[in-house]
């Protein structure tokens, strides 16, 4: 079992470490850009990446930051709805050539809006399709097939939550921002006590 953990470390260490900077940076910029000209960000996937893009607006409104997730299925069906001229996107997709991604970008691609994606594979239809793209490579998914979204889900979460995080530092929030959007439960007791050291 620690061999296990060990390897599952190694693996998403390696990730993390392949990421190029440079091109994360620019997303965090981009982002934090589209914030202050009043628009917002909207992450899109399907399947598995549906809850790491709700952990992703979630952390994000509870910053009092704008974003909203966009199914991608539902997107055609009238959800598009809610991506805005000015708005920044993110898609992600493993493979880069999930049928209803593409199909959703170009449909995107039709509007005045800053499109990025996160995929794990570089030679792919979307990678080739979309200028602004974050490639994560990765060495195994970590089951015993290399096949379920296993390693590439963590690893999504993982960069999405640094993303809200830098953004957070960028746009230089406060503790008391977090507090206005969470006065319940155990954090919001613990918010109670440390905003009256201040």
């Amino acid at each position: 079992m620690i061999a296990y953990f060990e390897s599952l470390l190694k693996t998403i260490s390696s990730a993390i470490e392949g990421l190029d900077e440079m091109t994360f940076n620019q997303l965090v910029n981009d982002c934090v850009t589209t914030l202050n000209q009043g628009n917002k960000l909207v992450v899109s996937g399907l399947g598995k990446n549906v809850s790491i893009c709700d952990k992703f607006v979630g952390s994000m409104v509870s910053l009092g930051l704008n974003a909203c997730f966009l199914h991608t299925n539902s997107a055609i069906h009238g959800d598009m709805g809610v991506v805005k001229d000015g708005d920044l996107v993110i898609i992600l997709t493993k493979s880069g050539e999930t049928s209803e991604s593409i199909y959703l970008t170009r449909l995107l691609q039709e509007r005045k809006i800053n499109l990025w994606l996160m995929t794990f594979e570089a030679e792919s239809t979307l990678a080739r399709a979309i200028k602004n793209k974050l490639i994560i490579h990765l060495e195994h998914e970590g089951d015993m097939w290399n096949i379920m979204p296993n390693n590439s889900t963590t690893l999504n979460l993982i960069i999405l939550q640094a993303l809200v995080m830098q953004i957070a530092e960028k746009q230089n929030l406060q503790l008391e921002d977090f507090k206005r959007n969470h006065p319940g439960g155990h954090i919001g007791e613990v918010l109670k006590g440390e905003l009256s050291k201040i």
